[in-house]
C-alpha cells in the first residue's frame, strides 16, 4: 500500500506557496502522494469568502519543490474543462514533474455551484456524457497523434496536440464516484483506478472494510484485463499513533486498496488548515 495526503485548494491551501510547503514536508515524512480537490467554488454558502486556488497552479508548486511524490487532483471535474485545455495541463505537469501525475476524474460536483453558478447544465446525464466523451479525447491528445473526432459533444479535426505526456502510454486515469452508484465504478474498470466515495462514510471518514471488498468485487467483475494494474484508493483520517492508525488501514488493504489517502474530516472545522494537516503529515503515514 502506498500513501497520499489529501488536501482542498481552498482556505489556507489556495496558496500556492502554502501548497509547496505542504508537498516537502510530506515527501520528508515518507508519505508517497499529494492530491489536491479541483473546485471553483464548493458548497458556496458553506465556503464563502473563502479564496479558491487554480489546482494546476498548486500542483506545478508542489512539483517544483519536490522530487519523488506522485502528484494529481482528485478529482478534477472533466465536464467542466475544453478537453484540449486539459490534456495540456496535465501533459505540462506530467513533463515539469518528471512523470509523476496521477489523474483523478468524475463528474465534479455539487452540480448547481460547479455548473449552475456558470449558467452551465446540471444535467448529470450530459455531464456524465462529457465525461466519458473528455476521457476518451484525454487519451488520444495524451498519445501525441494526430486526432479527428466527432462526438456528441466535442469535435475535433486533424489536430495534433505535443508533447505527449511523459508517461506512456499516459498518466494514470483513477476515477472517483459515490458507491453504491455502479456507472461510476463501470468507469473506473475501463481505466487504471477506482476513488470510491461513501454517501455514509463522508470525506475524513474511513470506509468499512464490508463496504470496500463489494466495491472491489464489482470493479474486477468489469474490467476486460483484470490482471493489468489497477489502484483502489481509499481515504479518511487516521491517529498520528501508528497502531491505531493501522487497525484502520490494515483492513482496508486486506479488502483490496491500495493507496489509502488520509484526508481531515469535512465536517471537522480543519479541512482547509495547514496547520492541522501538517501536524498529521509529520507523525508520517499509516505504513507497516
Amino acid at each position: 500500500m502506498r500513501f497520499s495526503v489529501n488536501i482542498p485548494n481552498f482556505g489556507d491551501f489556495a496558496d500556492a506557496r502554502t501548497v509547496a510547503k505542504t508537498a516537502v514536508a510530506a515527501e520528508e515524512a515518507g508519505w508517497d502522494g499529494l492530491l489536491i480537490w479541483d473546485h471553483v467554488v464548493h458548497v458556496k454558502e458553506a465556503q464563502r469568502g473563502k479564496p479558491f486556488g487554480d489546482p494546476w497552479m498548486l500542483l506545478t508548486a508542489a512539483a517544483l519543490a519536490t522530487s519523488r511524490l506522485r502528484l494529481g487532483p482528485l478529482v478534477t471535474a472533466v465536464p467542466r474543462y475544453r478537453p484540449e485545455q486539459l490534456a495540456r495541463q496535465v501533459a505540462t505537469l506530467d513533463a515539469l514533474s518528471g512523470g509523476r501525475v496521477v489523474f483523478g476524474a468524475g463528474l465534479g460536483g455539487p452540480a448547481a455551484d460547479e455548473y449552475g453558478s456558470f449558467g452551465d447544465t446540471v444535467d448529470r446525464t450530459v455531464h456524465a456524457e462529457r465525461l466519458d466523451e473528455g476521457l476518451e479525447l484525454l487519451d488520444r491528445y495524451w498519445s501525441g497523434e494526430s486526432v479527428t473526432h466527432s462526438g456528441a459533444h466535442y469535435r475535433v479535426h486533424e489536430t495534433q496536440l505535443l508533447p505527449a505526456t511523459t508517461q506512456r502510454p499516459r498518466p494514470p486515469v483513477w476515477i472517483g464516484g459515490f458507491w453504491p452508484n455502479r456507472p461510476p465504478m463501470r468507469r473506473a474498470a475501463r481505466w487504471d483506478g477506482a476513488a470510491p466515495l461513501f454517501a455514509d462514510a463522508l470525506h475524513g471518514v474511513p470506509p468499512r472494510p464490508e463496504q470496500l471488498a463489494e466495491v472491489v468485487a464489482y470493479v474486477q467483475q468489469h474490467r476486460e484485463q483484470p490482471d493489468a494494474p489497477f489502484e483502489i484508493v481509499v481515504g479518511g483520517l487516521t491517529p498520528a499513533d501508528k497502531s491505531r492508525a493501522l487497525d484502520i488501514v490494515g483492513p482496508l488493504a486486506d479488502a483490496g486498496a491500495t493507496w489509502w489517502d488520509e484526508r481531515q474530516l469535512q465536517t471537522g472545522g480543519f479541512i482547509d488548515s495547514y496547520e492541522a494537516v501538517l501536524r498529521r503529515i509529520e507523525a508520517g503515514p499509516p505504513a507497516w
